[in-house]
């Protein structure tokens, strides 16, 4: 499960588990034939048959068995039955490994070509913010970024300083997430979090930016970050139920003082809620946040009070959604109360409740409003329009106007805007053709300054060299579902053209057109690459996301489905060379349509696949199941219970022929935990009766996001890569 927040919420194993940390080290230029499937002996694993009994339905779970406790995976010895699930996923790594062992040479030459692409020496768009220019840059060679500095004022002007040396406090770690970094409001302290696990749950560190020496305060299993008040001694931070990882619990520390003596400031009792603390643009307010599918909830409190008496801006209401920022006397607050596509109100600081709030934008029936950001003269709106992200700026006149896009699909965003006072907005803007790009726009005078466009190096590339398109497919039910699709000039569309399709299709986050680098590898040998934007996102407003959830959730599928026969039927591709990609929640829609639609697809790639929904869902012990009911439904409700049943991946694996598959996970994922994907290629092994390759990659040493190195991560691409180009025949 992939859970969107309104807020950035999206145990080491031995190297010598996990092939393929070493993989890359020893390819040769040999080449060697491609094994046949009676050469290589697939991993079976053992059944133990588990009844799980509700609503006096059964099911019979034969590889139950697979899962393992936090404190079974954390053991030092570890028991029988860990040992035997570390068998089994090493096993079906070994088995990966001898699959495909023909491509390891081509697997590095992808790679290569890939991180040959990127610029080893980057740097990050500086962002300024109370006096200082602050920026992330890489070093030649270097797999993490250092975390840098400079003052904007003349006292000091100029001169780096490293906050966070990446490189160096990575070293000897498999894994090593840095967190949210927060400076102190006077500059000279800075706090930031450390996840060496890839659990999502971090240790805080203070650093004096003055002398670089450590603070002795460190706070423990939180989200990873904190957020000051204005005394630059007190901080506030989120901590995370042990068993469920929920974000549950806001504390206040003192800095000098132990973790254990920190005030517990609020504690979210809902178990379909969770929560988290953030300062509010205007930096005059400390905000709490709750959140759950369908409902939100804040608090505010002075930020030079940080020991007063947090207010309730609207108390929840099932239903009610709304995100506040601060602007001189007003709560300016994007809601949908009575707005299914979300309107933005004022209220003033002293009356916050919903019967004082007045329109700022109305309610428009085909325009979703996405996001807003305040400027002492500008209100900047960001909205979705036909799909389609745009940029709406009004001055507090009221005089409006759009910044002009010409692709026919892509993104554009604000980001980075900390200063009130200034005509000048700071967005991004990519698309499946043009490196993502940062812009400054001058409000009043509509000029616009390119600050920097990621390069590309590569010196055959020009953007010139692709074509972008934006088509729809027409599902069963008469929805015009969008596509955005790109491939290289040239490239002819037959019925022997490959094309992947990727999609993703839940919790309203809508997938964005934008460029990557990587996938160039594709398209220059020959792919079509195309994103179907279906039902579950939110591309066309919030009906699109209420059409592909709790008991809609099937149209998610089937507008996949109808996607990928619509680009067959236009002569795109075929079903011999059409191939399907998505993770997380993705990977729950590639489970369904391969049950559903099986012949359609040559090839598919699951990545940290949601599989085993009805029996996740009836756990509350796995981390986000609570606060997800609301998405997929609680199946203690039968009626939720059929309909999950109906299409859960594991619980619908039949025995018939499936396409060529690729499952990837991780052993510490927090958020799809490993046994699903796990249980999942071991049924359908069992069960399929076709003679198609059926893989999975279990990465040993991480969890959801993969491998934390700004490198490490292309192994897998060129893993994934390789595996669709092998089935192509294409061979370099």
């Amino acid at each position: 499960m992939h859970h969107q927040l309104f807020y950035e919420s999206k145990t080491v194993m031995k190297k010598s588990q996990y092939f393929i940390a070493v993989l890359f080290l020893i390819f040769t230029a040999c080449k060697v034939e491609k094994p046949t499937a009676d050469l290589i002996k697939a991993p079976v694993a053992k059944k133990n048959p588990k009844s799980l009994t509700i609503h006096q339905d059964n099911r019979t779970d034969d590889y139950f068995w697979m899962r393992l406790s936090d404190e079974q995976k954390n053991a030092k010895n570890p028991d029988a039955q860990t040992q035997e699930v570390l068998n089994y996923l090493n096993a079906e790594n070994d088995y990966l490994n001898k699959a495909m062992k023909h491509t390891e040479a081509f697997q590095l030459k992808l790679y290569n070509e890939i991180i040959g692409r990127i610029k080893k020496d980057d740097q990050s768009v500086p962002v300024n913010d109370n006096g200082y220019s602050y920026y992330t840059r890489f070093e030649e060679g270097g797999d993490y970024a250092l975390y840098c500095r400079k003052k904007t004022e003349s006292d000091g002007a100029g001169k780096e300083e490293i906050m966070l040396n990446g490189p160096k406090m990575a070293t000897g770690y498999a894994y090593y997430g840095i967190g949210r970094q927060s400076v102190s409001p006077n500059n000279k302290l800075l706090a930031y979090g450390i996840d060496t696990v890839s659990r999502r749950s971090y240790a805080i560190y203070f650093k004096s930016l003055a002398t670089g020496e450590m603070l002795t305060d460190k706070l423990s299993n939180t989200s990873g970050g904190v957020t000051w008040a204005n005394d630059n001694k007190t901080v506030f931070y989120t901590t995370k139920d042990p068993e469920t990882l929920r974000t549950n619990k806001i504390f206040k520390h003192l800095l000098g003082t132990d973790q254990a003596e920190d005030l517990l400031v609020y504690e979210e009792k809902d178990e379909t809620f969770s929560c988290d603390v953030f300062k509010s643009k205007s930096k005059a307010f400390l905000m709490i946040g709750s959140s759950q599918t369908l409902s939100t909830e804040f608090q505010y409190l002075d930020a030079n009070t940080p020991d007063g008496t947090w207010k309730i801006i609207q108390p929840r209401e099932r239903g009610l959604e709304y995100q506040p920022d601060h602007f001189g006397d007003y709560f300016y607050i994007r809601t949908n109360l009575n707005a299914k596509n979300f309107r933005l109100v004022k209220t003033p600081v002293k009356a916050t409740s919903k019967e004082n709030w007045e329109d700022v934008i109305p309610h428009r029936e085909n325009v979703f409003l996405q996001d807003f950001d305040l400027f002492k003269n500008y209100l900047v709106i960001g909205e979705r329009l036909n799909g389609l992200r745009t940029i709406h700026i009004m001055n507090w006149a009221g005089d409006a106007h759009y910044i002009k896009f010409n692709d026919p699909a892509y993104s554009a965003y604000t980001n980075a805007n900390l200063d009130f006072d200034t005509d000048v907005l700071r967005y991004n803007y990519s698309s499946l053709t043009t490196p993502n790009s940062t812009y400054e726009y001058h409000m009043k005078t509509k000029e616009q300054v390119l600050l920097k466009q990621d390069e590309v190096l590569d010196a055959g590339f020009s953007t010139d060299h692709y074509t972008s398109e934006r088509l729809y497919a027409t599902a069963k039910d008469g929805t015009k579902i969008p596509i955005s699709l790109v491939y290289k000039k040239g490239i002819e569309k037959s019925t022997e053209t490959p094309l992947l399709l990727y999609a993703y299709g839940s919790y309203g986050y809508s997938t964005e057109p934008t460029f990557d680098s990587g996938r160039l590898s594709l398209l220059d040998r020959g792919f079509v690459y195309a994103i179907a934007h279906i039902r579950g996102g939110q591309e066309m407003g919030r009906d699109w996301y209420e059409q592909g959830k709790l008991l809609n959730k099937k149209n998610t599928f089937t507008d996949f489905i109808d996607a990928g026969e619509f680009l067959v039927k236009e002569g795109y591709t075929s079903s011999k060379h059409l191939y399907a990609l998505g993770g997380s929640a993705g990977g729950l829609l590639m489970g369904a349509i391969v049950n559903m639609k099986p012949a359609l697809w040559n090839g598919v790639i699951a990545a940290v696949p949601f599989v085993d929904v009805v029996s996740t869902m009836l756990d509350e012990t796995i981390p986000l199941t609570t606060f997800e009911f609301d998405e997929w439904g609680n199946p203690k409700d039968k009626a939720y219970y059929d309909y999950m049943k109906s299409y859960s991946p594991y619980d619908n694996v039949e025995a018939k022929a499936y396409p060529n598959m690729l499952i990837t996970t991780g052993y510490w994922d927090s958020q799809v935990q490993y046994w699903e994907p796990a249980k999942w290629i071991a049924k359908l092994r069992a069960m399929k009766t076709d003679h198609n390759l059926l893989m999975m990659d279990c990465n040993m040493e991480t969890g959801h996001g993969g491998a934390s190195g700004r490198f490490e991560k292309y192994k897998r691409t060129a893993l994934t890569y390789a595996f669709l180009l092998d089935l192509e025949k294409i061979k370099e």
